[in-house]
């Protein structure tokens, strides 16, 4: 005769689990906290040393020509470097922390498809897009406007104006950083834009550098032509679309031969980035469905 173990009785334990109370922070918060985030991964700041190398490997070097324009102009007081020729001068070493940085920023969300947990609440979908963009756009103009400040130093101490010299050389100053605004936003769309079309980080560097090397030529081929192919080429490279924007807006004596075309430059700047913009929302619209 067997003998039936009887059930044992199901237990509930109290876990302590009580509903948040506290105060809910929001979209803007969240929006705020994810702009914050991607600024630090720019600069690799918050993670592994590895990730460090490049990005301060990058401004080591632009900060570099910086302390050898420096040291030019206080022993030779000749100006080694403008502001407005900086962000040209270092426009290497730019594009290439554009084509490691944008990729760190987007594709390893798209890659470890972690889009819906951002989409879930409270930020929203173009909310993401704009703080990539714009942390990107800040990471830029930080690493041509951080050197040049440190230019605005040495030359304040080397001038031997006066106070109008002093301002001088900051209204110079104030030059060079606007114009690495205007460098920082238009590349910063154009990368962010087409590094959040692939999520391999390897092929959306790849497609950033070509992105902005391959018109490089096509603009060499059709300035050979003459006329306004010559004049008109460069809008066709946004390397060469900057340096005119900058050649019109600034006035400057050397640079691209813009004829008559000076406002169609800055025209074309604005509608890139506003067309990048617009393209890159529309591609958050969908991602992580």
């Amino acid at each position: 005769m067997s003998s039936v173990e009887p059930a044992r009785a199901g237990v509930i334990h109290d876990l302590g689990y009580q509903r948040y109370t506290g105060p809910r922070l929001g979209r803007r918060y969240a929006t705020l906290s994810l702009y914050t985030h991607s600024l630090r991964t720019a600069f690799g700041l918050g993670r592994s040393g590895k990730a460090k190398v490049f990005p301060w490997l990058v401004v080591g070097l632009v900060f570099a020509v910086a302390i050898v324009a420096v040291v030019v102009r206080s022993q030779t007081n000749v100006v080694f470097i403008s502001y407005l020729q900086y962000p040209d001068t270092v426009g290497v070493p730019v594009l290439l922390f554009l084509a490691v940085v944008a990729p760190e920023l987007v594709c390893r969300d798209l890659r470890a498809h972690v889009l819906p947990l951002y989409f879930s609440r409270p930020i929203a979908r173009p909310d993401y897009a704009l703080a990539k963009l714009v942390a990107m756009v800040s990471a830029v103009w930080l690493l041509l406007a951080g050197p040049q400040l440190l230019i605005l130093l040495g030359g304040i101490f080397a001038q031997t104006g006066g106070w109008r010299g002093g301002w001088h050389e900051f209204t110079d100053f104030l030059g060079g950083v606007a114009y690495s605004g205007i460098t920082a936003v238009v590349y910063a769309s154009v990368a962010v834009l087409v590094a959040s079309l692939a999520s391999r980080r390897a092929l959306a560097a790849a497609a950033i550098v070509g992105t902005f090397l391959v018109t490089a030529p096509v603009v060499g081929v059709l300035s050979i032509v003459g006329g306004s192919l010559r004049e008109l080429a460069p809008v066709l490279n946004p390397v060469t679309l900057v340096g005119g924007v900058k050649r019109y807006l600034f006035h400057t004596k050397v640079g691209l031969d813009l004829g008559i075309y000076g406002p169609m430059y800055v025209a074309v700047a604005l509608a890139l980035v506003i067309v990048c913009t617009t393209l890159l929302l529309a591609r958050y619209r969908k991602a992580g469905a």
